[in-house]
């Protein structure tokens, strides 16, 4: 789960973390009572969205006069911002963030998260900040630093200092970043966030360390005794579809094709859209119903799926081992004929009671397509795409 630029410096300043005065403004009205509030004579004002690259995308507008703030909150709010971290769909402003401006006379990047690789988290620094830091990784991997901590240990004052020097501090300012770097680990330790990225972490002209900006994000499994943390989500922010599944108990990634997959089972349903690629097609989504596959949750599914207007074709792939082939087959069948499927449906089952569960499928009346293997599933659910495809010209 993420969370705004403002929640998680919210969080960062509990942890003794320094950040610019700022206040959030939900109207043009509301960002000049801010920039008011906050005083002075320029101001940042930043659209709050799930997603890096917001001043590319135009989503930051700096303000010399209440006027401008009133201005740029016009524009940004309702404001549909793209960049490449959020897709070609982009993503909707409803809020701002009114910050004070800053007196930058140096940008550095710093960020911890969780390396699954090595079992530990991760600190990234380097003293080139403010640019995206998987091109700063292509163009000049040397300027940047990882230092790798054990969690049972913890991060040490040693470690901190390391990355203190890295980013080309001076001596007279390693006590003030070991105090934030260390602020950051815990603020990333205690609530249970499985990254923490700074970018720009600001030297001011005065030698204070400011986080510019900030993102947070959280291990949906430990969310469940983080309910501050859970109560700081934005479902405006994410993919309507990854959301009502997950409102539902459903495993759903929404993806750019057109053939929907409803499989049980991860790994199975990686397999699947493997197949499906290498078949010629593209799948529409990753959706593991789980192993209580019951015709509820079945007709749940279906209608996560075909909520997705690309889809031309939709892929049953079910291997029954907890589950039975003709519970399965029951589901189907009720969804079917619940629904009112105007497009192709391809039912592959195989493991437990798979011949009563083919029984029923055939015996159902209803025109699904059903297949003995994987590749021949994968094969008929593009040969369906494309003669759909066709046939809408």
């Amino acid at each position: 789960m993420d969370i705004h630029e403002y929640q998680a410096k919210e969080i960062l300043t509990e942890y003794g973390v320094k950040i610019a005065d700022g206040g959030l403004a939900y109207s043009p009205e509301d960002a000049v009572q801010r920039a008011r509030e906050i005083g002075g004579s320029i101001w940042a004002v930043k659209a709050q969205i799930h997603s890096g690259a917001r001043g590319k995308a135009g989503g930051i507008k700096l303000c010399r006069s209440h006027d401008d703030v009133a201005k740029a909150a016009e524009e940004l709010l309702g404001k549909r911002l793209v960049t490449h971290q959020t897709g070609p769909t982009g993503k909707v402003c409803g809020r701002l963030y009114v910050e004070a401006g800053t007196d930058i006379a140096k940008e550095l990047y710093f960020c911890l998260l969780v390396d699954r690789s090595s079992e530990r988290i991760v600190m990234v620094g380097s003293a080139q900040g403010g640019m995206d830091i998987e091109e700063l990784a292509q163009t000049n991997p040397e300027a940047i630093t990882k230092i790798y901590i054990e969690p049972s240990v913890g991060l040490q004052d040693f470690q901190a200092r390391a990355m203190a020097f890295a980013l080309g501090l001076p001596v007279s300012m390693i006590n003030t970043a070991v105090k934030t770097i260390n602020g950051c680990y815990r603020a990333l330790r205690d609530n249970d966030a499985n990254m923490l990225e700074i970018n720009p972490l600001v030297v001011t002209g005065k030698e204070d360390l400011l986080a510019l900006d900030c993102k947070m994000g959280f291990d949906d499994n430990a969310l469940f005794r983080r309910h501050r943390i859970a109560e700081l989500r934005d479902k405006t922010q994410e993919d309507p579809r990854e959301m009502a599944a997950a409102d539902r108990g459903l495993s759903y990634v929404g993806l750019d094709g057109d053939i929907g997959c409803m499989i049980n089972g991860a790994g199975l349903a990686m397999a699947t859209m493997d197949m499906i690629k290498l078949a010629g097609g593209e799948p529409a989504n990753f959706l593991d119903v789980g192993g209580g596959a019951s015709p509820e949750r079945t007709e749940k599914a279906f209608r996560l799926v075909l909520a997705d207007k690309n889809v031309k074709a939709m892929l049953v792939n079910i291997f029954a081992g907890i589950n039975r082939c003709d519970w399965i087959a029951e589901g189907v069948v009720h969804a079917v004929k619940k629904i009112d499927m105007k497009i192709p449906l391809i039912v592959r089952l195989s493991g437990t009671n798979v011949e009563e569960g083919r029984r029923i499928i055939a015996e159902s009346g209803l025109p699904i397509i059903t297949a003995e293997t994987l590749a021949e599933a994968a094969e008929k659910a593009v040969l369906a795409r494309n003669e759909v495809v066709a046939r809408e010209g």
